[in-house]
């Protein structure tokens, strides 16, 4: 058993940790950083991440990211989203920002369109020939986590295609029984932290987030392939 051990420390080891290495900066990330943009967690470590497309557990139940493993950002974006990852801390130390999806490259969005065609989400994907924020490392889609990781209740899940999801008409959807007073006091909770770092917020969708417009993204960025 001694020798095992030995072995592994000497021989394995290194392999493996070599290994995780690999894992960690892929060729996509690679590439990501070539492009500067930043790994959120060498600015933030406290903001927490479950990317939801690079698991099955997103609308599409494909795997999307097979090779990203990090939430990857446009130092603006970014920079704002560390601002309002502290207001929230000064505001409720025990919760914290859970980052759905950040920057998705044109590649990714092409896959995606292709996944959904023929399906009833066709119509909810945007064409890849026109570019958005998301393809900037511009927009973010989040939500608010407590101390063990475990979402605040929105009302509706991440990527929820209905207007249960939308942000303009709350007050009648808390008379008509769909949200309750706390789903929605939660998403005011998020939009305050968000739109006070400099995040513009979005009618549609309550988890998604725009660092800048987009024709201010064309004007002055350059698209993530």
């Amino acid at each position: 058993m001694t020798n095992r051990i030995i072995y592994f420390f000497l021989f394995l080891c290194p392999l493996w940790l070599s290994a995780q290495g690999q894992r960690s900066v892929s060729v996509l990330e690679r590439y990501l950083q070539a492009k500067e943009l930043v790994n959120i967690h060498t600015l933030d470590t406290s903001i927490r991440a479950d990317l939801k497309y690079a698991t099955p557990d997103n609308f599409t139940k494909t795997i999307l990211y097979d090779t990203l493993f990090n939430v990857y950002m446009h130092p603006v974006a970014a920079a704002k989203l560390v601002k309002a990852q502290k207001y929230l801390k000064a505001l409720h130390p025990g919760l914290s920002l859970l980052v759905y999806d950040a920057v998705r490259p044109l590649s990714v969005q092409k896959k995606m369109y292709k996944v959904v065609q023929n399906t009833k989400y066709a119509a909810y994907v945007a064409n890849p020939a026109r570019t958005g924020l998301h393809n900037y490392g511009m927009a973010v889609d989040l939500t608010i986590c407590d101390k063990n990781g475990k979402p605040l209740d929105m009302g509706t899940p991440f990527d929820f295609f209905g207007r249960a999801a939308g942000i303009n008409k709350e007050a009648e959807l808390i008379e008509q029984g769909v949200l309750t007073m706390q789903q929605v006091a939660n998403r005011k909770l998020l939009r305050k932290v968000m739109t006070q770092a400099g995040f513009l917020a979005i009618r549609g969708e309550w988890w998604h987030f725009n660092a800048v417009s987009l024709t201010e993204a064309k004007q002055l960025y350059n698209v993530i392939e």
